[in-house]
């Protein structure tokens, strides 16, 4: 078992890991910027590491910095959570390195799912569903590359192969069009991604966004925990997610996953991953694999009673899987909702300090969150301050008892979302479930 782990995190994630170390007696050490030192779970972690200034590239993805922390305070692993160095394959080789232990998948494997086209080549030959598309990188011949799109049939969606977080992709609806898009999102990616190979997919007009979890060992050992649904997003972000997805079959349910978890043990996956889905007509297409937890990990949990982080914890030990599929079970539904700190009408942060904060209870009841009374939210990072969770033995029970959070939490100080939340789970079109990925956009009236 690992003795100490450094958390190379902030806010609630970073909490959340340290709760999972807590449980299996390891001690933590926390890191901060110099913005965060009055975060809770650096009250309250074994040892603290200030590692540099509030910007982000100066503290929290400053590679030599966190690498330096994890010397001085002799640690032994490091959780990256979510975001920052999570997916930085880079960081996770330097980790090895230094002779410590990165609580996630190999560097290669990183590699390889961060690439897009490579992923897409990778699942296909593990047998796993794709959105049919021009099977690797464009090149720069116009004619071949109108050849593709006739075949594959308008829309078609050009993606950058380092993108992410719904960032360099555009549409084509025409092939008057396609060839200057392309060259856009070329130069596009080069600028954000520093990589400026791009493919071309076919682009599926009203999909819904399902993801399934996985768990994966170092002895051949792979399951997987059932999908979530997340297509409630705006502008490619999550704002709701739920699991199981509306709709599924238990029969689709267990053969998506099982190919996904067939897939793991077939290119030496370890860790816990996320293997996200355009789901449309009753088929599955392969977009991306997230190597790290996911924001959205507690409604799995709820519905499988199996603890994510701990599992990467111990697989990262050495350790095999606690659990057989034939182990995990479905029970119930869950549904998750992203508390930020920022205005529910135009979505611009809201830092600042809260002077009062009550938590919601109750049979079902679940809330993530780092924050407390006189926190004071930094501006410095991404907006989310907590999550509310809500689970019942009916997405009908899991729907009222989060209306019922919903009305009990208590914010202020600053302004939240929390009456978007309170809208989208009074939306007829919502509680019906199975909404698509553009639903909230055109509830909410963004083109």
């Amino acid at each position: 078992m690992l003795e100490k782990v450094l958390i190379a995190n902030r806010g609630e994630i970073a909490l959340r890991i340290m709760r999972a170390c807590r449980e299996l007696g390891i001690k933590t050490v926390a890191i901060h910027s110099e913005a965060d030192r009055n975060l809770k779970h650096v009250r309250l972690s074994d040892e603290s590491v200030c590692i540099g200034p509030a910007p982000s590239m100066e503290s929290y993805l400053n590679v030599p910095a966190v690498i330096s922390a994890a010397e001085v305070t002799d640690t032994v692993g490091i959780h990256p959570g979510y975001g920052f160095l999570s997916e930085n394959a880079d960081f996770a080789e330097r980790v090895k390195e230094s002779g410590f232990v990165f609580i996630g998948p190999s560097p290669d494997n990183i590699r390889t799912m961060g690439d897009k086209v490579q992923a897409i080549k990778t699942m296909k030959a593990a047998g796993v569903p794709c959105v049919p598309g021009s099977d690797g990188p464009l090149g720069d011949d116009a004619e071949t590359n109108m050849r593709l799109a006739k075949e594959i049939g308008y829309p078609i969606i050009i993606k950058a192969s380092g993108g992410g977080g719904g960032r360099g992709m555009r549409v084509v609806h025409s092939e008057a069009a396609l060839i200057s898009s392309i060259a856009l999102t070329k130069a596009e990616a080069a600028a954000a991604f520093n990589n400026d190979v791009v493919y071309m997919e076919k682009f599926l007009v009203n999909p819904r966004h399902v993801e399934i979890q996985v768990l994966s060992d170092e002895h051949g050992n792979a399951i997987h925990l059932g999908e979530r649904d997340c297509s409630m997003q705006r502008r490619h972000q999550k704002v709701i997610e739920e699991a199981p997805a509306p709709g599924i079959s238990e029969e689709l349910r267990n053969k998506i996953g099982m190919q996904c978890a067939n897939a793991c043990i077939e290119f030496g996956y370890r860790g816990a991953g996320t293997f996200e889905f355009l789901y449309e007509d009753g088929e599955f297409y392969f977009i991306e694999m997230n190597t790290r937890v996911q924001v959205e990990h507690p409604v799995t949990e709820m519905i499988t009673g199996v603890d994510i982080v701990r599992q990467q914890l111990l697989i990262a030990s050495g350790e095999p899987l606690e659990y057989k599929q034939s182990d995990i079970k479905i029970h119930g539904h869950a549904v998750e909702c992203r508390l930020n700190a920022e205005h529910p009408d135009t979505f611009m942060p809201s830092p600042g300090t809260i002077n009062n904060f009550h938590p919601p209870g109750g049979p079902g009841v679940r809330v993530d969150t780092h924050i407390y009374n006189g926190y004071a939210v930094p501006p410095y990072y991404d907006s989310m301050i907590g999550k509310l969770i809500t689970h019942g033995n009916s997405r009908e029970v899991a729907m009222a008892r989060m209306r019922g959070a919903l009305s009990e939490v208590v914010i202020d100080g600053i302004q939240t979302n929390i009456p978007l939340h309170q809208r989208l789970c009074n939306d007829s079109g919502f509680n019906a479930g199975g909404v698509n990925i553009h639903y909230l956009e055109k509830l909410l009236g963004i083109s």
